[in-house]
């Protein structure tokens, strides 16, 4: 026989490879079916675990609206409603009184600061708006100096601004007089008089008579010095304007 030739008439296993083979290949299949198993279990639990956390909110929120509702019974609604109804209506008040105005103020402080020796015989109030007050009044005093301290009075009260008296003539029963001006709207608003009615204090100080030691003011002198003496037939007038006091 030739050397190299082997002479073995017995045939090799083959059946060792190929079982390895359908292991691994088993195996695998395993692990992908495992796999897939713990999948389907976790999507099965997340999904139960979704459905109940539902149907917790579900009930949650049921519960917390029954809870609204039995708090809302405990409160009274109609109660509130008319709390709310009379709120608006004491607004509706307060904006009402506090742009309302008060004649009688401006009454309060004639009769306070008008001089003994001076009387009016007529008054004429004209309110075109709240913010437009005008007054007329015709008046008699014992004597020019009388009627020059009532100007100063006025200009310096706050509530009659821009006085100025006219047709200032001497007749036996006095000096007669006209006097027109314009009444300051803040200052006779309803509010303001209740608020000082009730705190107690005076719109204006009264005054009896003018003090004989005293100097008059600038105006009176002005106004002294621009009177005229009497005529013979008494009909003498002459127009006195009396500066706003700065």
């Amino acid at each position: 026989m030739e050397p190299g030739i082997k002479s073995s008439f017995i045939p090799h296993d083959t059946s060792q490879s190929s079982g390895v083979q359908r292991a691994l290949s088993g195996s695998f299949l395993d692990i992908l079916t495992l796999i897939s198993i713990v999948l389907f279990v976790a999507s099965l639990v997340l999904g139960v675990g979704a459905f109940l956390y539902q149907q917790f909110l579900e009930t949650s929120s049921k519960s917390k609206v029954t809870q609204l509702e039995r708090a809302k019974a405990a409160f009274e609604p109609a109660l509130i409603l008319q709390l709310t109804r009379l709120d608006d209506r004491m607004r509706d008040a307060d904006q009402i009184l506090g742009s309302h105005i008060a004649p009688s103020v401006f009454l309060h402080m004639l009769e306070q600061v008008t001089l003994s020796t001076v009387s009016f015989r007529s008054l004429d109030l004209e309110a075109v708006d709240p913010q437009n007050i005008t007054i007329r009044m015709d008046g008699v005093a014992e004597s020019v100096n009388s009627v020059a301290l009532q100007a100063d009075l006025f200009s310096r009260n706050g509530i009659v601004t821009s006085p100025i008296f006219s047709n200032i003539d001497r007749e036996l029963d006095g000096v007669h007089f006209s006097l027109s001006a314009r009444i300051n709207p803040s200052s006779i608003l309803y509010a303001q008089s209740a608020g000082m009615q009730t705190s107690g204090t005076e719109a204006a100080t009264p005054v009896s008579s003018p003090a004989p030691a005293s100097s008059p003011s600038p105006q009176a002198q002005q106004m002294q010095s621009s009177a005229q003496p009497p005529s013979s037939s008494g009909s003498g007038t002459s127009f006195v304007p009396v500066p706003q006091q700065q």
